[in-house]
């Protein structure tokens, strides 16, 4: 009797795409920008780096789409957590501005990549852009959920809280022990009840 044979599967295209994206993440958070290279990318996806440059201009692109990707994956994380909180509006401003200080957001691994992307906004047009857009978006969905509790000046308070909450999870992200999540998140209500 002849063993059976399985047929030869080829991965999408987006699934070849997503696992490029997620192994240029994984070296960012392993070895910063430095050691994030074609090479290294190639052996944390298990492909070769023609791949790479079939799916992707070259690493910069790559690069790029990651930095899109994850803040995709955030912009998801947060509007989950709206989604889930009770229906009033101090409650999904609360959830909005403390997932910040939740897994997956707390994953160290998130550090390394995260901090790449903006060092990299600092130098490169794209990456800037990305920036800009992605901070954007975070500060007109927490200006909404402002408006919604009856905040003045929302855009400027927006502004605000996401420095506060970009500070404070460098900070526990840095070292997780000089005052802890919870801590983070009493610092952000206070904040969030003197100025709503």
């Amino acid at each position: 009797m002849q063993p059976v044979r399985q047929a030869f599967t080829r991965e999408s295209a987006d699934a070849r795409r997503a696992d490029l994206i997620e192994a240029t993440a994984a070296c960012l958070a392993e070895h910063g920008l430095a050691g994030t290279n074609v090479r290294a990318i190639c052996a944390k996806a298990g492909v070769s780096p023609g791949l790479l440059r079939h799916y992707f201009g070259g690493i910069d692109d790559l690069v790029a789409a990651t930095y899109e990707a994850t803040s995709d994956r955030m912009d998801a994380i947060f509007a989950a957590a709206v989604a889930n909180a009770a229906p009033d509006p101090r409650a999904r401003l609360s959830a909005y501005l403390t997932a910040s200080f939740r897994p997956p957001v707390t994953d160290p691994e998130l550090l390394g990549a995260w901090t790449a992307f903006w060092a990299m906004a600092r130098s490169d047009a794209r990456m800037a852009a990305i920036h800009a857009e992605s901070y954007a978006g975070y500060r007109a969905r927490l200006g909404e959920l402002l408006v919604a509790c009856g905040a003045a000046d929302a855009e400027r308070l927006a502004i605000m809280l996401t420095a506060m909450v970009d500070g404070l999870w460098l900070e526990l992200s840095l070292d997780a022990d000089s005052f802890g999540a919870e801590a983070a998140v009493a610092m952000v209500e206070r904040a969030v009840g003197a100025l709503v």
